[in-house]
This record gives structure tokens, sequence and C-alpha cells, in this order.
């Protein structure tokens, strides 16, 4: 028999909590919401009105509850992922993006807002889902982007996430030998790479259990694709240009003497939103 939507949504985010699903009545929303084919608005204005769900809802809803328990991603459960303005398709074999990277590509939208010439050029190395890239080539549409994705899996996603958007190529490839023919070119150079140390395993199961290793696993200190990339993105930028790479909260320090070795100038860690470092950036020379 059919059930008030208010009844489900409390019964959810309860066996979320239990499972230690973090926020779990945001998920209960959206779980609900994806069921139902509604937003959380007009799944919260349903729950106002006493609306009810009915009963093959309800048992694909527990199906899916039950998954979340288990911690798999929800992103991995509904399809898709939030980013920006943008809504993504995700799923097994793609790094999920995360809301602090968010933060992290504004700098580069800033850098190609502000560039003087009328088709500043954008490099997402190591595109994972496309999120970076298509964040760029959308906000910012005179600007050309290209991005580089070496996982087959992963560039399955971002192929079917930038569909169709003209301003954006992208290549199935090595981000350390990717785009020759824009050396010396390139406005701005980004990325989030794999950055967690070998040793540190995820506290996370979703992360852990769900995120691919080599979007997630950078060397014993986390940072030997940060290397490839900074040797790289000296090659590709224009002089002047700007590098912005995405870092745990601990790395800021590694990575600005890694960058000044290199020879960048004007190396800086900045915060997200949450106060932590997120993001280095640097200018070539």
């Amino acid at each position: 028999m059919p059930i008030l939507i208010s009844a489900q949504l409390r019964a959810v985010a309860q066996r979320l909590a239990d499972a230690g699903v973090p926020d779990p009545l945001v998920d209960a929303e959206l779980l609900i919401g994806y069921v139902l084919g509604r937003g959380r608005g007009e799944l919260q204005a349903a729950v106002v009105r006493g609306d009810e769900m009915a009963d093959p809802d309800a048992e694909r809803l527990a199906s899916l509850v039950d998954r979340r328990a288990a911690r798999e991603p929800l992103q991995h459960l509904t399809g898709r992922a939030a980013f920006r303005h943008l809504e993504l398709a995700v799923g097994p074999g793609v790094f999920v993006p995360r809301p602090e990277t968010e933060t992290v590509v504004q700098f580069a939208i800033d850098a190609l807002l502000e560039s003087a010439s009328p088709a500043p050029t954008a490099i997402d190395l190591g595109t994972g889902s496309g999120a970076i890239a298509l964040a760029m080539a959308t906000e910012v549409p005179h600007a050309r982007v290209h991005a580089v994705e070496r996982s087959a899996e992963a560039h399955a996603w971002a192929a079917r996430n930038v569909r169709g958007v003209e301003n954006l190529t992208l290549v199935h490839g090595d981000l350390a030998t990717a785009f020759d023919e824009l050396r010396g070119a390139v406005d701005v150079v980004i990325s989030n790479p794999p950055y967690v140390p070998d040793a540190a395993i995820p506290r996370d199961p979703e992360v852990r259990l769900h995120d691919p290793a080599q979007a997630l696993y950078g060397g014993a200190d986390g940072l030997d694709v940060v290397r490839v990339i900074s040797r790289r993105a000296q090659e590709l930028l224009h002089s002047g240009g700007l590098l912005v790479l995405e870092h745990g909260e601990l790395q800021g320090a590694a990575i600005r003497d890694i960058l000044s070795a290199d020879g960048w100038c004007a190396a800086a860690t900045h915060q997200d939103l949450t106060r932590r470092d997120r993001a280095t950036t640097a200018l070539r020379a």
C-alpha cells in the first residue's frame, strides 16, 4: 500500500545515518527525488503536502537505499554529479568531482576572462569526468579548451559529458606528452591530479572502494604526477601563463618548493571554502 513520502524520508535518513553516511538527510532527499523524478525543492513540497509514494517506487527506493547504506557513492546510484552549474554523467571507472574543485577551477576561469586574447587557450591535464574542462568551456565561451585523459573508462565518461561543446577538444592520451601542437601558446594549464600518498588509504569507503586508484594515488609523497605536470606545463604555457594545481591540505609547501625549483614565478597556495589549503598557482617565467 502507498506510504507517505515524509515517512519514507525519515526512515531512509535514519537508515543512512545508522550506516555512517555523511549528510544522510540530503542523500535521502536526493535518492527519493531520483526515484520520483523530482528535484529537492519539489520533494520538500511533496512532503509538506502529504504526498504518497506508490509501491513500485518504494521497492525501487529500498534497493537503492541498501546500496547507499553499503557506501556505494550516491552519484553512482543516480548516474549524475553536480559541479558548479553543470550536471555530469558519472559512474564506475571515473573520479566523482568534488565541491572543493569548484573553487579551484575559478582561478582558471578568472584568468581566461581577464586575458587580453580574443580566444584564450586552456588545458585540463587529467580531466576525468571532464568537469574542470567543461566549466571553463561553458563559463568562458570565447576560450578554446583542451582536455586529456589517459584512462579509457574515464575518457568514455568525459566524451559523453563534453559531446556537443564546440570550444572543447578532448583527447585520449598521456598528460605528459599531449598537445605538442600547443607548446608555448597556452594561457592556462589546470589539473586536479592524483595526489594521495600511496600509503595514505582514504578513510571514506566511497573513495577507497569506488574511485579509480589511478585518479587517487600519486606515489610515495603523492606528488609524482605534480612533478610531471610542472615540467609539462612549462612547455605548454607562454611567458606569464598560469598554472593551477589542486592538492591535499598539507601539500602546499612541498608543491611550492617543486614549482620554485622548476623555475616558476609567484607560487602561491590558496584555501578552499573550509579554509583548508586546496590549490597552488604559479606563473610561467
